[in-house]
């Protein structure tokens, strides 16, 4: 499907996520507007699609920017949130929260201004916690409104994210408004930053430390899913979904942690003298894996990257756009802040 008739919004366009997708749909022909606040995304990351593009410069907590951002718009993806990797969302929990009030905003301005079409980007922390501590996919009816106990989700973030498709849900019922969630999983690529799992052992190869740490035990396991798969999920979902039926984006093998450094050590060609693991870091869940059958039946979608395949396009960004001592110099720093 093309887009040339549409104009398209990306909130949180100039993020990680976002501007692939921004890249994607100029690709395919769409009017792109990015909305975006520059907290964690980069006017460096749209480089490639600067002249192709306008962009709303501002918080979307304030409604005056997102009734700006949302006017004239045929078709939303919203990916603006105030989010990062483990520690972040461990330690900062409020920031997290204010997640709830920039979704119901969004969501309002957009049916307000006559948005044709909502795509929410979600994400696998709104999954029940006690069901990850073993090896189970999760499927997407684990979550629940209409039982009681029917949610328990993964901290302050997770919760907000639940919330956020529960909002969703409501405008589409109120408001008629087409609707489609993507709950995502462990994505990671070029362009993400360093308080994310995949990146940060990258950064930690690069800036060679030694000991070498890795949080946890290192057999914690996560589907790392490539983020040019995460951006067809995400618009087909836009294509194919239209009544708010949540949709996994993840790949749906068990990938420890070990696994993964062994892999980044092997193509970076540098190996620690010794590994040390922190098991007072936070970590998260066990386990964490898709069940995609879902997203099979009703998007025509699997995830087409292998590991290997996804770190070697971002081993090449990272080192080719990273200088390795200012890495090593400012490696706690990276490591914690978004």
């Amino acid at each position: 499907m093309d887009y040339e008739n549409d104009t398209v919004l990306v909130t949180g366009g100039a993020s990680f996520i976002g501007s692939h997708l921004v890249e994607e749909l100029v690709a395919r022909g769409a009017d792109v507007r990015v909305a975006d606040d520059f907290s964690s995304g980069t006017e460096e990351n749209l480089t490639a699609v600067a002249d192709e593009i306008s962009i709303v410069d501002g918080n979307l907590k304030h409604w005056e920017t997102a009734q700006r951002a949302t006017d004239g718009i045929d078709r939303l993806f919203h990916l603006a949130a105030d989010h990062g990797g483990r520690g972040y969302i461990s330690n900062y929990p409020a920031n997290c929260a204010t997640n709830m009030a920039l979704d119901n905003i969004v969501f309002e301005t957009a049916v307000q201004n006559g948005v044709k079409k909502i795509t929410f980007a979600s994400s696998a922390c709104t999954y029940p916690t006690d069901i990850q501590q073993e090896r189970e996919r999760l499927r997407e009816d684990m979550v629940s409104f209409d039982e009681r106990g029917g949610a328990f989700a993964d901290e302050a973030y997770g919760w907000a994210k639940l919330m956020g498709e529960r909002s969703l849900q409501a405008f589409h019922e109120q408001y008629g408004i087409d609707a489609s969630i993507v709950r995502i999983f462990t994505a990671y690529g070029p362009r993400e930053n360093e308080t994310h799992a995949i990146i940060a052992l990258i950064a930690k190869t690069l800036a060679q430390q030694d000991p070498f740490e890795i949080w946890g035990d290192g057999e914690q396991t996560r589907n790392f899913t490539y983020v040019a798969d995460i951006v067809s999920a995400l618009v087909r979902a836009n294509e194919r979904i239209s009544d708010a039926t949540p949709i996994n984006a993840g790949v749906g093998d068990f990938i420890s942690i070990n696994e993964v450094v062994q892999t980044v050590f092997e193509i970076m060609e540098w190996e620690p003298d010794e590994v040390e693991y922190l098991t007072d870091k936070p970590v998260g869940v066990k386990h964490r894996a898709a069940d995609t059958a879902r997203a099979r039946k009703l998007l025509d979608w699997e995830p087409q990257y292998t590991l290997r395949e996804g770190l070697l396009e971002t081993i090449d960004w990272y080192v080719n756009n990273r200088d390795r001592e200012h890495v090593r110099e400012n490696l706690e720093l990276l490591l914690h802040e978004r």
